[in-house]
């Protein structure tokens, strides 16, 4: 349940709202709206061997945190190999990517500064009906995502 004090608000585990996105779970925690531009972040749930395309963000920068599970960021010409508990920063203008290792989901927070790139997930997503992966059935929207893609400042790069 969301609670308001004073602009303050907070977000229990499952109470953001959630999207399916490119067979993933995504959970908003704040947004634009919420945080007067400052920051968004999302908890982002993937299955084994979930990898996004290299990609670029013009407008903002990426903050992750490794919650559970494993993953192998690569930001430019470095390699991460991130384990839960992990923090890593991904500025504006550089390539970057990762993909979820190992045989279990993982579970990352991604915060970006300044706020906006939120609405581009919520654009080239479907809305979750559970919050869980979504269902073999959910096929992504491959011209909604790159006319997204473009309108958010992102450059897909390879997959």
């Amino acid at each position: 349940m969301e609670q308001q004090l004073n602009n303050a608000f907070a977000f229990a585990h499952g109470e953001g709202e959630a999207y399916w996105f490119l067979g993933t779970l995504l959970e908003m925690k704040a947004t634009a709206k919420d945080t007067n531009g400052a920051c968004g972040l999302i908890e982002s749930l993937h299955p084994p061997g979930y990898a996004t395309p290299l990609h670029v963000h013009q407008n903002e920068d990426e903050i992750f945190y490794v919650l559970e599970g494993e993953l192998t960021f690569t930001v430019g010409e470095k390699t991460i190999m991130a384990k839960p508990g992990t923090f890593l920063y991904a500025p504006r203008g550089i390539a970057h990517m990762y993909k979820s290792e190992g045989t279990v989901p993982s579970r990352i927070l991604i915060m970006v500064t300044p706020a906006g790139l939120e609405q581009f997930f919520v654009e080239a997503s479907v809305p979750a009906d559970e919050y869980k992966l979504p269902p073999d059935s959910i096929v992504p929207d491959m011209d909604k995502l790159m006319a997204a893609a473009q309108t958010y400042g992102i450059e897909i790069q390879g997959n």
